[in-house]
């Protein structure tokens, strides 16, 4: 028998959404929180509140920050000449917790995909190409996940930069085949930035 009520359940409901969590991970986190209300529950509905007010997606980059120009792009220090391309924003997370990339970033929004119709238009690669002028970029590090729509964005990037003169370079070893950044470690990440290699 049911003892919860409806609201309960629909808040089960919304957190069995989140990745990682399904309908009984779900209703634990749901019954910690609501065992902790005051400590947890409380501050997180305000938190929640408050990002879903204020999360916005960098202009320039496609990054997600509070303001129409990420702290990244923002940053006179990180314009380096350097410009990683990644699938989406967890990738991008996930360069920023190895503290090794000094440059800027471009967040793509995903892969090309003949079988989901997402062609260079629906993704942010117009965007990229124009920054790449705009910026005065020399390198282009193509960190596109190990996987083969991943690796087919990655090949078309790189042959429409061949003209240009910039140095366009991926991830070198660590990152297996199949793997995705948000999954790797951050050794992992640092050492395939570090031995990243030409296309």
């Amino acid at each position: 028998m049911n003892t919860t009520t409806k609201d309960i359940d629909a808040l089960i409901e919304m957190m069995a959404k989140l990745p990682g969590l399904g309908p009984r991970s779900a209703r634990r986190a749901v019954l910690h929180m609501i065992k902790k209300r005051s400590l947890l529950m409380m501050p997180l509905a305000d938190v929640l509140q408050t990002v879903a007010a204020t999360a916005r997606e960098c202009l320039n980059c496609g990054n997600i920050g509070t303001t129409d120009i990420c702290n990244i792009c923002a940053s006179e220090k990180r314009a380096t000449g350097e410009v990683c391309v990644v699938e989406d924003v967890a990738d991008l997370w996930a360069m920023e917790r190895g503290q090794v990339f000094k440059g800027r970033y471009h967040v793509l929004g995903g892969t090309l995909s003949a079988l989901d119709a997402i062609g260079p238009d629906e993704l942010r690669i117009p965007k990229l190409l124009d920054r790449i002028a705009s910026e005065n970029i020399t390198e282009v590090i193509l960190a596109l996940n190990a996987t083969i729509d991943g690796q087919t964005t990655a090949h078309y990037i790189a042959d429409q930069l061949e003209t240009r003169q910039i140095t366009v370079t991926s991830l070198a070893q660590g990152v297996p085949i199949g793997g995705e950044l948000d999954y790797l470690d951050d050794g992992t990440i640092s050492a395939a930035l570090n031995a990243r290699k030409a296309i």
